[in-house]
């Protein structure tokens, strides 16, 4: 079985999903209020320039002003090798307009990273302004089919009055047709045309290209030769997908298809289910193993379990079928959840050489079935796996949660008993602070019944102690951490 895209589209929300082996792999989702803005192209304008850093912060008309590193900044008519000697301040200055490509969104509380190294997508080619290489993607291996292509593509450009601009053949141009790439070039040269026309007329901070919508990106950066159906269900949407397949993908016209279904489309395939999976922290395996996952802001830890799995020989044979099934199951994750960044995957310890370089194997196999670009450094010292995956959009998680307003974010909260201790500490500040006949806390019910029970003996010392009557009232709004002491 193949694999099939499900887009699920309402005016508010798109969510695209891809299915292999009848098995949700990616989720993706973009709502319209909070559209991500990766590929977006913007005339903006320096704010500050940050030589400690080399580095300078850019406003491009969001909440918060996009990051630039010098790297990423084109000097006219520099060698590429003598750029590492270049300053920031050399190549900008505050108060001039710049024209950026965002490569990230902002993520938490980072602001967008931008480039001047701008490239265009279309089905076949990535456009690159100022650039006159032609490359041919990693992934097309044949190199006979790589002459071929970098061959297409020279006799083409020299037909046409284009100069300084360079192109990258994607991984879905293999074996395409000379008309194909033609097509492609045209449109993409036309689009640029347009794109110099606004950037000549608007003033920064504005956005001169917006790429694609999800549901049409979907179509352009997903359909590749092995998907057999993409289903959508909303007849709007399958009608504009049909225009945009004729126009710019014809092939995959054939394999749209309009689904008016009763049941919800993301039903089909457990989508829904697995979508709240991917939420958990647990995740469980076949063989009665688990996987625990920790999002955090400096990186991703993954810890495997053996749990409830207690093989047929030995332990060590029990080690190496539980690590083997959880490296298949953490590259499908880090596709469900989208996660990158810096990843740290703890397996249980493998005394066995050999069972750690096929465990690392399995892990790297299915790591390249992954469009974000991955990198496995191997086992560390302590037997980790260290490991990055490119991350330019949100994760799933980041996208559809929040930080819990009674933790906030920190996964666990004080105990009854350590509040209520907090409030006896904060009534004996007050009452050598105050004079006041009574005292009276407000708080959450779970602390007032601690204290009320667990605590009486120790409230009923409190007050001969201080020689003042102590009352209680439940706050029902109040967090389990939050408590007020009033002077009566």
């Amino acid at each position: 079985m193949g694999e099939e895209i499900l887009i699920n589209f309402t005016p508010m929300e798109t969510r695209v999903a891809v299915i292999e082996n009848g098995m949700p792999q990616e989720i993706y989702v973009e709502r319209l209020k909070r559209r991500g803005i990766v590929g977006n192209i913007y005339k903006g304008k320096v704010v500050r320039v940050l030589p400690g850093m080399q580095a300078a912060f850019v406003d491009i008309g969001l909440e918060r002003a996009a990051f630039i590193h010098v790297d990423e900044v084109v000097e006219q008519g520099a060698v590429p090798e003598n750029r590492g000697n270049t300053s920031i301040a050399q190549v900008l200055r505050e108060g001039q307009s710049l024209l950026v490509q965002v490569t990230k969104d902002p993520i938490g509380s980072k602001g967008a990273r931008l480039t001047t190294h701008l490239s265009i997508p279309s089905r076949y080619l990535v456009l690159m302004p100022g650039n006159t290489h032609i490359g041919v993607s990693q992934r097309i291996e044949d190199p006979e089919e790589r002459d071929r292509l970098r061959g297409l593509m020279q006799a083409l450009l020299s037909d046409q009055e284009v100069a300084g601009r360079g192109y990258i053949l994607r991984t879905v141009a293999e074996r395409v047709s000379e008309a194909e790439l033609a097509a492609d070039i045209q449109f993409l040269n036309r689009l640029w045309d347009s794109i110099q026309q606004r950037i000549s007329e608007v003033t920064a901070p504005a956005a001169v290209y917006e790429d694609l919508p999800l549901n049409m990106r979907a179509l352009r950066d997903m359909a590749h030769a092995g998907v057999e159906r993409i289903k959508i269900d909303s007849r709007e949407t399958f009608q504009r997908a049909v225009q945009f397949a004729r126009s710019l993908v014809p092939e995959i016209e054939q394999k749209l298809e309009y689904y008016p279904g009763e049941r919800p489309i993301f039903d089909l395939f457990n989508v829904e289910e697995e979508m709240q999976k991917a939420l958990g922290r647990k995740v469980e395996l076949k063989s009665g193993g688990y996987l625990i996952f920790d999002q955090t802001e400096a990186m991703t830890t993954v810890d495997v379990n053996t749990g409830a799995f207690v093989g047929h020989r030995n332990l060590e044979e029990t080690i190496f079928k539980t690590n083997l099934e959880a490296a298949t199951a953490i590259g499908r994750q880090l596709r469900l959840r989208n996660l990158g960044g810096i990843i740290i995957i703890d397996f249980i310890d493998m005394e066995d050489v050999d069972h750690q370089r096929q465990v690392l194997r399995t892990l790297e196999r299915v790591l390249e079935k992954d469009h974000a670009k991955c990198k496995v450094t191997g086992v560390s010292e302590l037997g980790l796996v260290e490991m990055t995956r490119k991350r330019t959009r949100e994760s799933l998680e980041q996208i559809l949660c929040e930080p819990c307003p009674m933790c906030e974010g920190r996964g666990s909260i004080r105990t009854p008993e350590t509040v209520c201790y907090e409030i006896f500490r904060e009534i004996l500040r007050q009452h050598r602070a105050y004079d006041t006949d009574s005292y009276l806390v407000l708080a959450n019910q779970r602390v007032v019944d601690y204290l009320l029970d667990e605590a009486s003996d120790h409230v009923a010392e409190l007050e001969s102690f201080i020689g003042k009557t102590i009352r209680f009232q439940v706050e029902s709004m109040y967090n389990p951490e939050h408590f007020d002491v009033v002077l009566r």
